[in-house]
């Protein structure tokens, strides 16, 4: 595995393996990675000649500096899960190597709302800096195929159209959410959970799937009601649970109008904001 920490050394990488006609896959990473991450990169290194990842922790997504603070990092630890991966180059650049002070990095792009709901409502500038870096790393590295999680639904459903809006020639590949033993969806922030908080972190999903196994019972209201009562116990306090329409992300108040449902969770455990999703169904 080789690791590069500037533009030059990635973009000689890059250049050597277009002379040779290879394909290139790419997935963006925060750092301190898991299964979940590996369940990625193990995608990017079996569909792709020449497989990269990044770690960077971006400032311009957290929109409470104190977030950023306590993210993890632990890139001795990422780049061994990364080279027994197989992964052919890691990329590792500083701040100003992403955001150049000569160079206008915003990215004008009308997202047609999906940005708005859920996490756009709860945390304010987060999508703008996902989208700002997204687009920057893209053009970095000019990948073939990204790759991202389902676990942050939301997250991909804008970068698609971004991609889209902005005819990036780089296919959108979504994997799915690898879980923990008791159901919690994989994250970076879960090693900030205490063992017992951890555990009954696996409530959130047990409540996505008995959604998921009786949606027709109830109207959306009533199921994201119900939702929140049954998780509103200690150490679990739900921000939201919202059902929404798969390609739009706009809330829906019937099941039978929609033909791709999405019911989304942002749930506190203790002080660490967990997300998850389950697809209700998709025709």
């Amino acid at each position: 595995m080789i690791i590069r920490k500037t533009l030059k050394g990635l973009r000689t990488q890059i250049e050597h393996a277009r002379k040779n006609g290879k394909s290139i896959g790419f997935t963006p990473t925060l750092g301190a990675l898991h299964a979940g991450h590996v369940s990625l990169i193990d995608r990017t290194v079996s569909e792709n000649d020449i497989s990269i990842c990044s770690i960077f922790v971006n400032p311009t997504q957290f929109n409470e500096k104190t977030d950023l603070a306590k993210y993890p990092r632990t890139f001795e630890k990422d780049s061994k899960l990364l080279k027994k991966a197989n992964l052919d180059i890691l990329f590792f650049p500083s701040v100003n190597q992403v955001y150049p002070k000569n160079l206008d990095t915003g990215v004008d792009v009308d997202l047609g709302g999906l940005d708005l709901q859920m996490e756009g409502a709860f945390r304010p500038g987060h999508f703008e800096g996902v989208v700002q870096v997204v687009k920057r790393l893209l053009d970095m590295v000019t990948p073939d195929r990204l790759y991202m999680g389902q676990k942050d639904f939301q997250q991909f459903t804008i970068i698609q159209r971004m991609i889209d809006e902005l005819k990036i020639k780089t296919e959108l590949v979504v994997c799915p959410i690898v879980r923990e033993p008791h159901g919690l969806a994989m994250s970076s922030r879960n090693e900030r959970l205490s063992k017992e908080t951890r555990k009954k972190a696996g409530k959130i999903y047990q409540v996505l799937t008995e959604i998921k196994e009786n949606f027709r019972d109830k109207t959306p209201d009533e199921w994201s009601n119900w939702a929140m009562k049954k998780l509103k116990r200690r150490p679990l306090n739900p921000e939201y649970i919202s059902f929404a329409d798969g390609h739009t992300l706009k809330p829906i108040k019937s099941f039978n109008r929609h033909k791709y449902v999405v019911v989304c969770a942002a749930v506190w455990a203790d002080d660490v904001r967990l997300i998850d999703n389950v697809i209700i169904k998709k025709h």
